[in-house]
Order: C-alpha cells, then sequence, then structure tokens
C-alpha cells in the first residue's frame, strides 16, 4: 500500500487531506512541524509527501531540501501546497525539491487528477 506524508499545521486540512487520500487507497500518516515531518520521513519514507507553504517556525524549502535529501536512496513524490500562484515562491519550492504544486482549496476530484498526471508521467 503506497504511504502518503500530509505535512501542515492545521489539523483541518490534515484530515479532510487524510480522508481523500485514504479513500484513494493510501496509507496515511501526519506532521504539523518541520521537524515532526523529518522525524516521520527518517522513520518510515513515503511514496508521496503534501507539504503546505506555511508552517510555523519553518522554511518550508528548507524542509523540501531536507526531505528530498532523505529520500534520496527512495525517492518521494513531494507535491506543494500553496494558496498563491507566486512564481517565485513556485520556482523556490522546485529549486528545493518539490516535485508538483497544487493549489488550495482542493477536493477529491482535483487531487486525484493530479495523481492520475503524476502516474501517466512516470
Amino acid at each position: 500500500m503506497k504511504h502518503c506524508l500530509i505535512v501542515d499545521d492545521s489539523s483541518i486540512i490534515r484530515q479532510v487531506t487524510r480522508i481523500i487520500f485514504e479513500g484513494l487507497g493510501y496509507r496515511v500518516s501526519e506532521a504539523e512541524s518541520g521537524q515532526e515531518a523529518m522525524e516521520r520521513v527518517r522513520a518510515d519514507v513515503p511514496d508521496f509527501i503534501v507539504v503546505d507553504w506555511q508552517i510555523p517556525a519553518t522554511n518550508v524549502h528548507e524542509l523540501i531540501a531536507d526531505m528530498r535529501k532523505a529520500t534520496l536512496d527512495n525517492p518521494a513524490f513531494i507535491l506543494y501546497i500553496t494558496t498563491e500562484n507566486d512564481t517565485a515562491d513556485l520556482k523556490n519550492a522546485f529549486r528545493a525539491g518539490a516535485d508538483d504544486y497544487l493549489l488550495k482549496p482542493f477536493n477529491r476530484e482535483i487531487l486525484d487528477m493530479k495523481l492520475q498526471q503524476i502516474r501517466v508521467a512516470a
């Protein structure tokens, strides 16, 4: 079973995203901070990481770079979730190691379409 790690400081967003991924057949774990995310990645490398663009006390781009380094042997797909279509921010996320991005708000249909695009490209 594929494993997804959801990294977001909002419990509501984590819960909604969890429900979507579980409905799509993923095993899901969660982290609400950068430190917790890295602990989870090191303990059980996920296949897929959903990371929010803003997490308090965390440089998210550095977190993405750290997660990318930690998953070099078994690369996780990192999906950057943002509320703004800020080109500079997206470039920084991609430079850090994000594979793709998705704008909030999203629902199951949108996320499923994104996952289908990823599978086709793989």
